[in-house]
């Protein structure tokens, strides 16, 4: 198993050392939240991003507008956070409401506050390997791969999936020159007829389709390396993209719960605590 739990507290020690740095130079680092609406799967999500918060040390001003929010005021919101200099992280909770457009209201964002990664702005930077905050859940899969000693150098990499918050930013993390990546990497979709044959020939699979149960066990290369990284919700009950019985094929695998999702959390405050160190002239 590649559990994500001791990969995130490793990641949220070191975040915890810049805090403490960061408030002896008389910084307290902040990250916001922004919910719209009332959805329960949502604000539980938030709730645990404040705990995790207040334990690290940072502060977490928060705002809830209600689901009937327009795009102008939501665009307020972001626009008042881009100006507080005492603000140094920002993140929309997602999903938000139908009628709202997410990608409009990201783009408002400054780039340097998305602490998710995915403004365009960052996705440029990362498609050039220019410093700037990462993509949450592809910075953790790199990093939980590291922590448990899976070589990715030179290996063939598939990921099935290719959505502008996994997919396509993990296939460029991953192939760029760097021990823990440098990586030959394929990315299929479930748009191409015969795409289990680029799984079976993976020595790392990387689910990110977001389709319940798409890989089975006749997917995976006996003993490649698997991981979960596509997920549904159906209300609070997490449908991964991985079928629990491929732990009998591959020679390592992420659980269906406790595997990629500790590690996203944790790269949010690390980009968040970057963000702070940035912004208070520390590096």
């Amino acid at each position: 198993m590649l559990p994500g739990g001791p990969v995130a507290e490793r990641v949220l020690a070191e975040v915890a050392d810049d805090v403490v740095a960061l408030r002896a130079a008389g910084v307290t680092p902040a990250l916001a939240t922004v919910l719209v609406g009332d959805d329960d799967a949502s604000a539980g999500y938030i709730r645990i991003k404040q705990r995790q918060a207040a334990e690290l040390g940072f502060a977490s001003p928060h705002v809830h507008l209600p689901a009937s929010t327009s795009q102008a005021d939501l665009h307020r919101v972001l626009e008042d956070f881009n100006a507080d200099k005492d603000v140094h992280g920002v993140l929309v909770q997602y999903p938000i409401p139908g009628h709202l457009d997410y990608d409009r209201a990201l783009q408002v964002l400054d780039p340097d506050k998305d602490v998710d990664g995915l403004h365009p702005v960052n996705m440029g930077r990362l498609a050039l390997g220019l410093p700037g905050p990462l993509p949450c859940t592809p910075a953790g899969i790199e990093a939980l791969l590291a922590f448990h000693g899976v070589p990715v150098a030179g290996r063939e990499v598939v990921i099935l999936g290719r959505g502008a918050t996994l997919g396509r930013p993990l296939a460029m993390l991953l192939a760029q020159k760097r021990p823990t990546a440098n990586a030959a990497v394929t990315v299929v979709h479930t748009g191409v007829a015969d795409w289990p044959r680029y799984t079976r020939r993976a020595e790392i699979l990387i689910a990110a389709a977001g389709v319940p149960g798409i890989i089975q066990p006749e997917h995976v290369r006996p003993g490649a390396v698997v991981v979960g990284g596509g997920v549904r919700y159906e209300g609070r009950r997490l449908l991964p993209d991985v079928d629990e019985s491929c732990a009998e094929v591959a020679g390592a695998i992420t659980p269906r719960v406790g595997g990629v999702g500790p590690t996203t959390v944790a790269m949010l405050f690390r980009n968040a605590v970057v963000a702070a160190r940035r912004a208070a002239g520390l590096g």
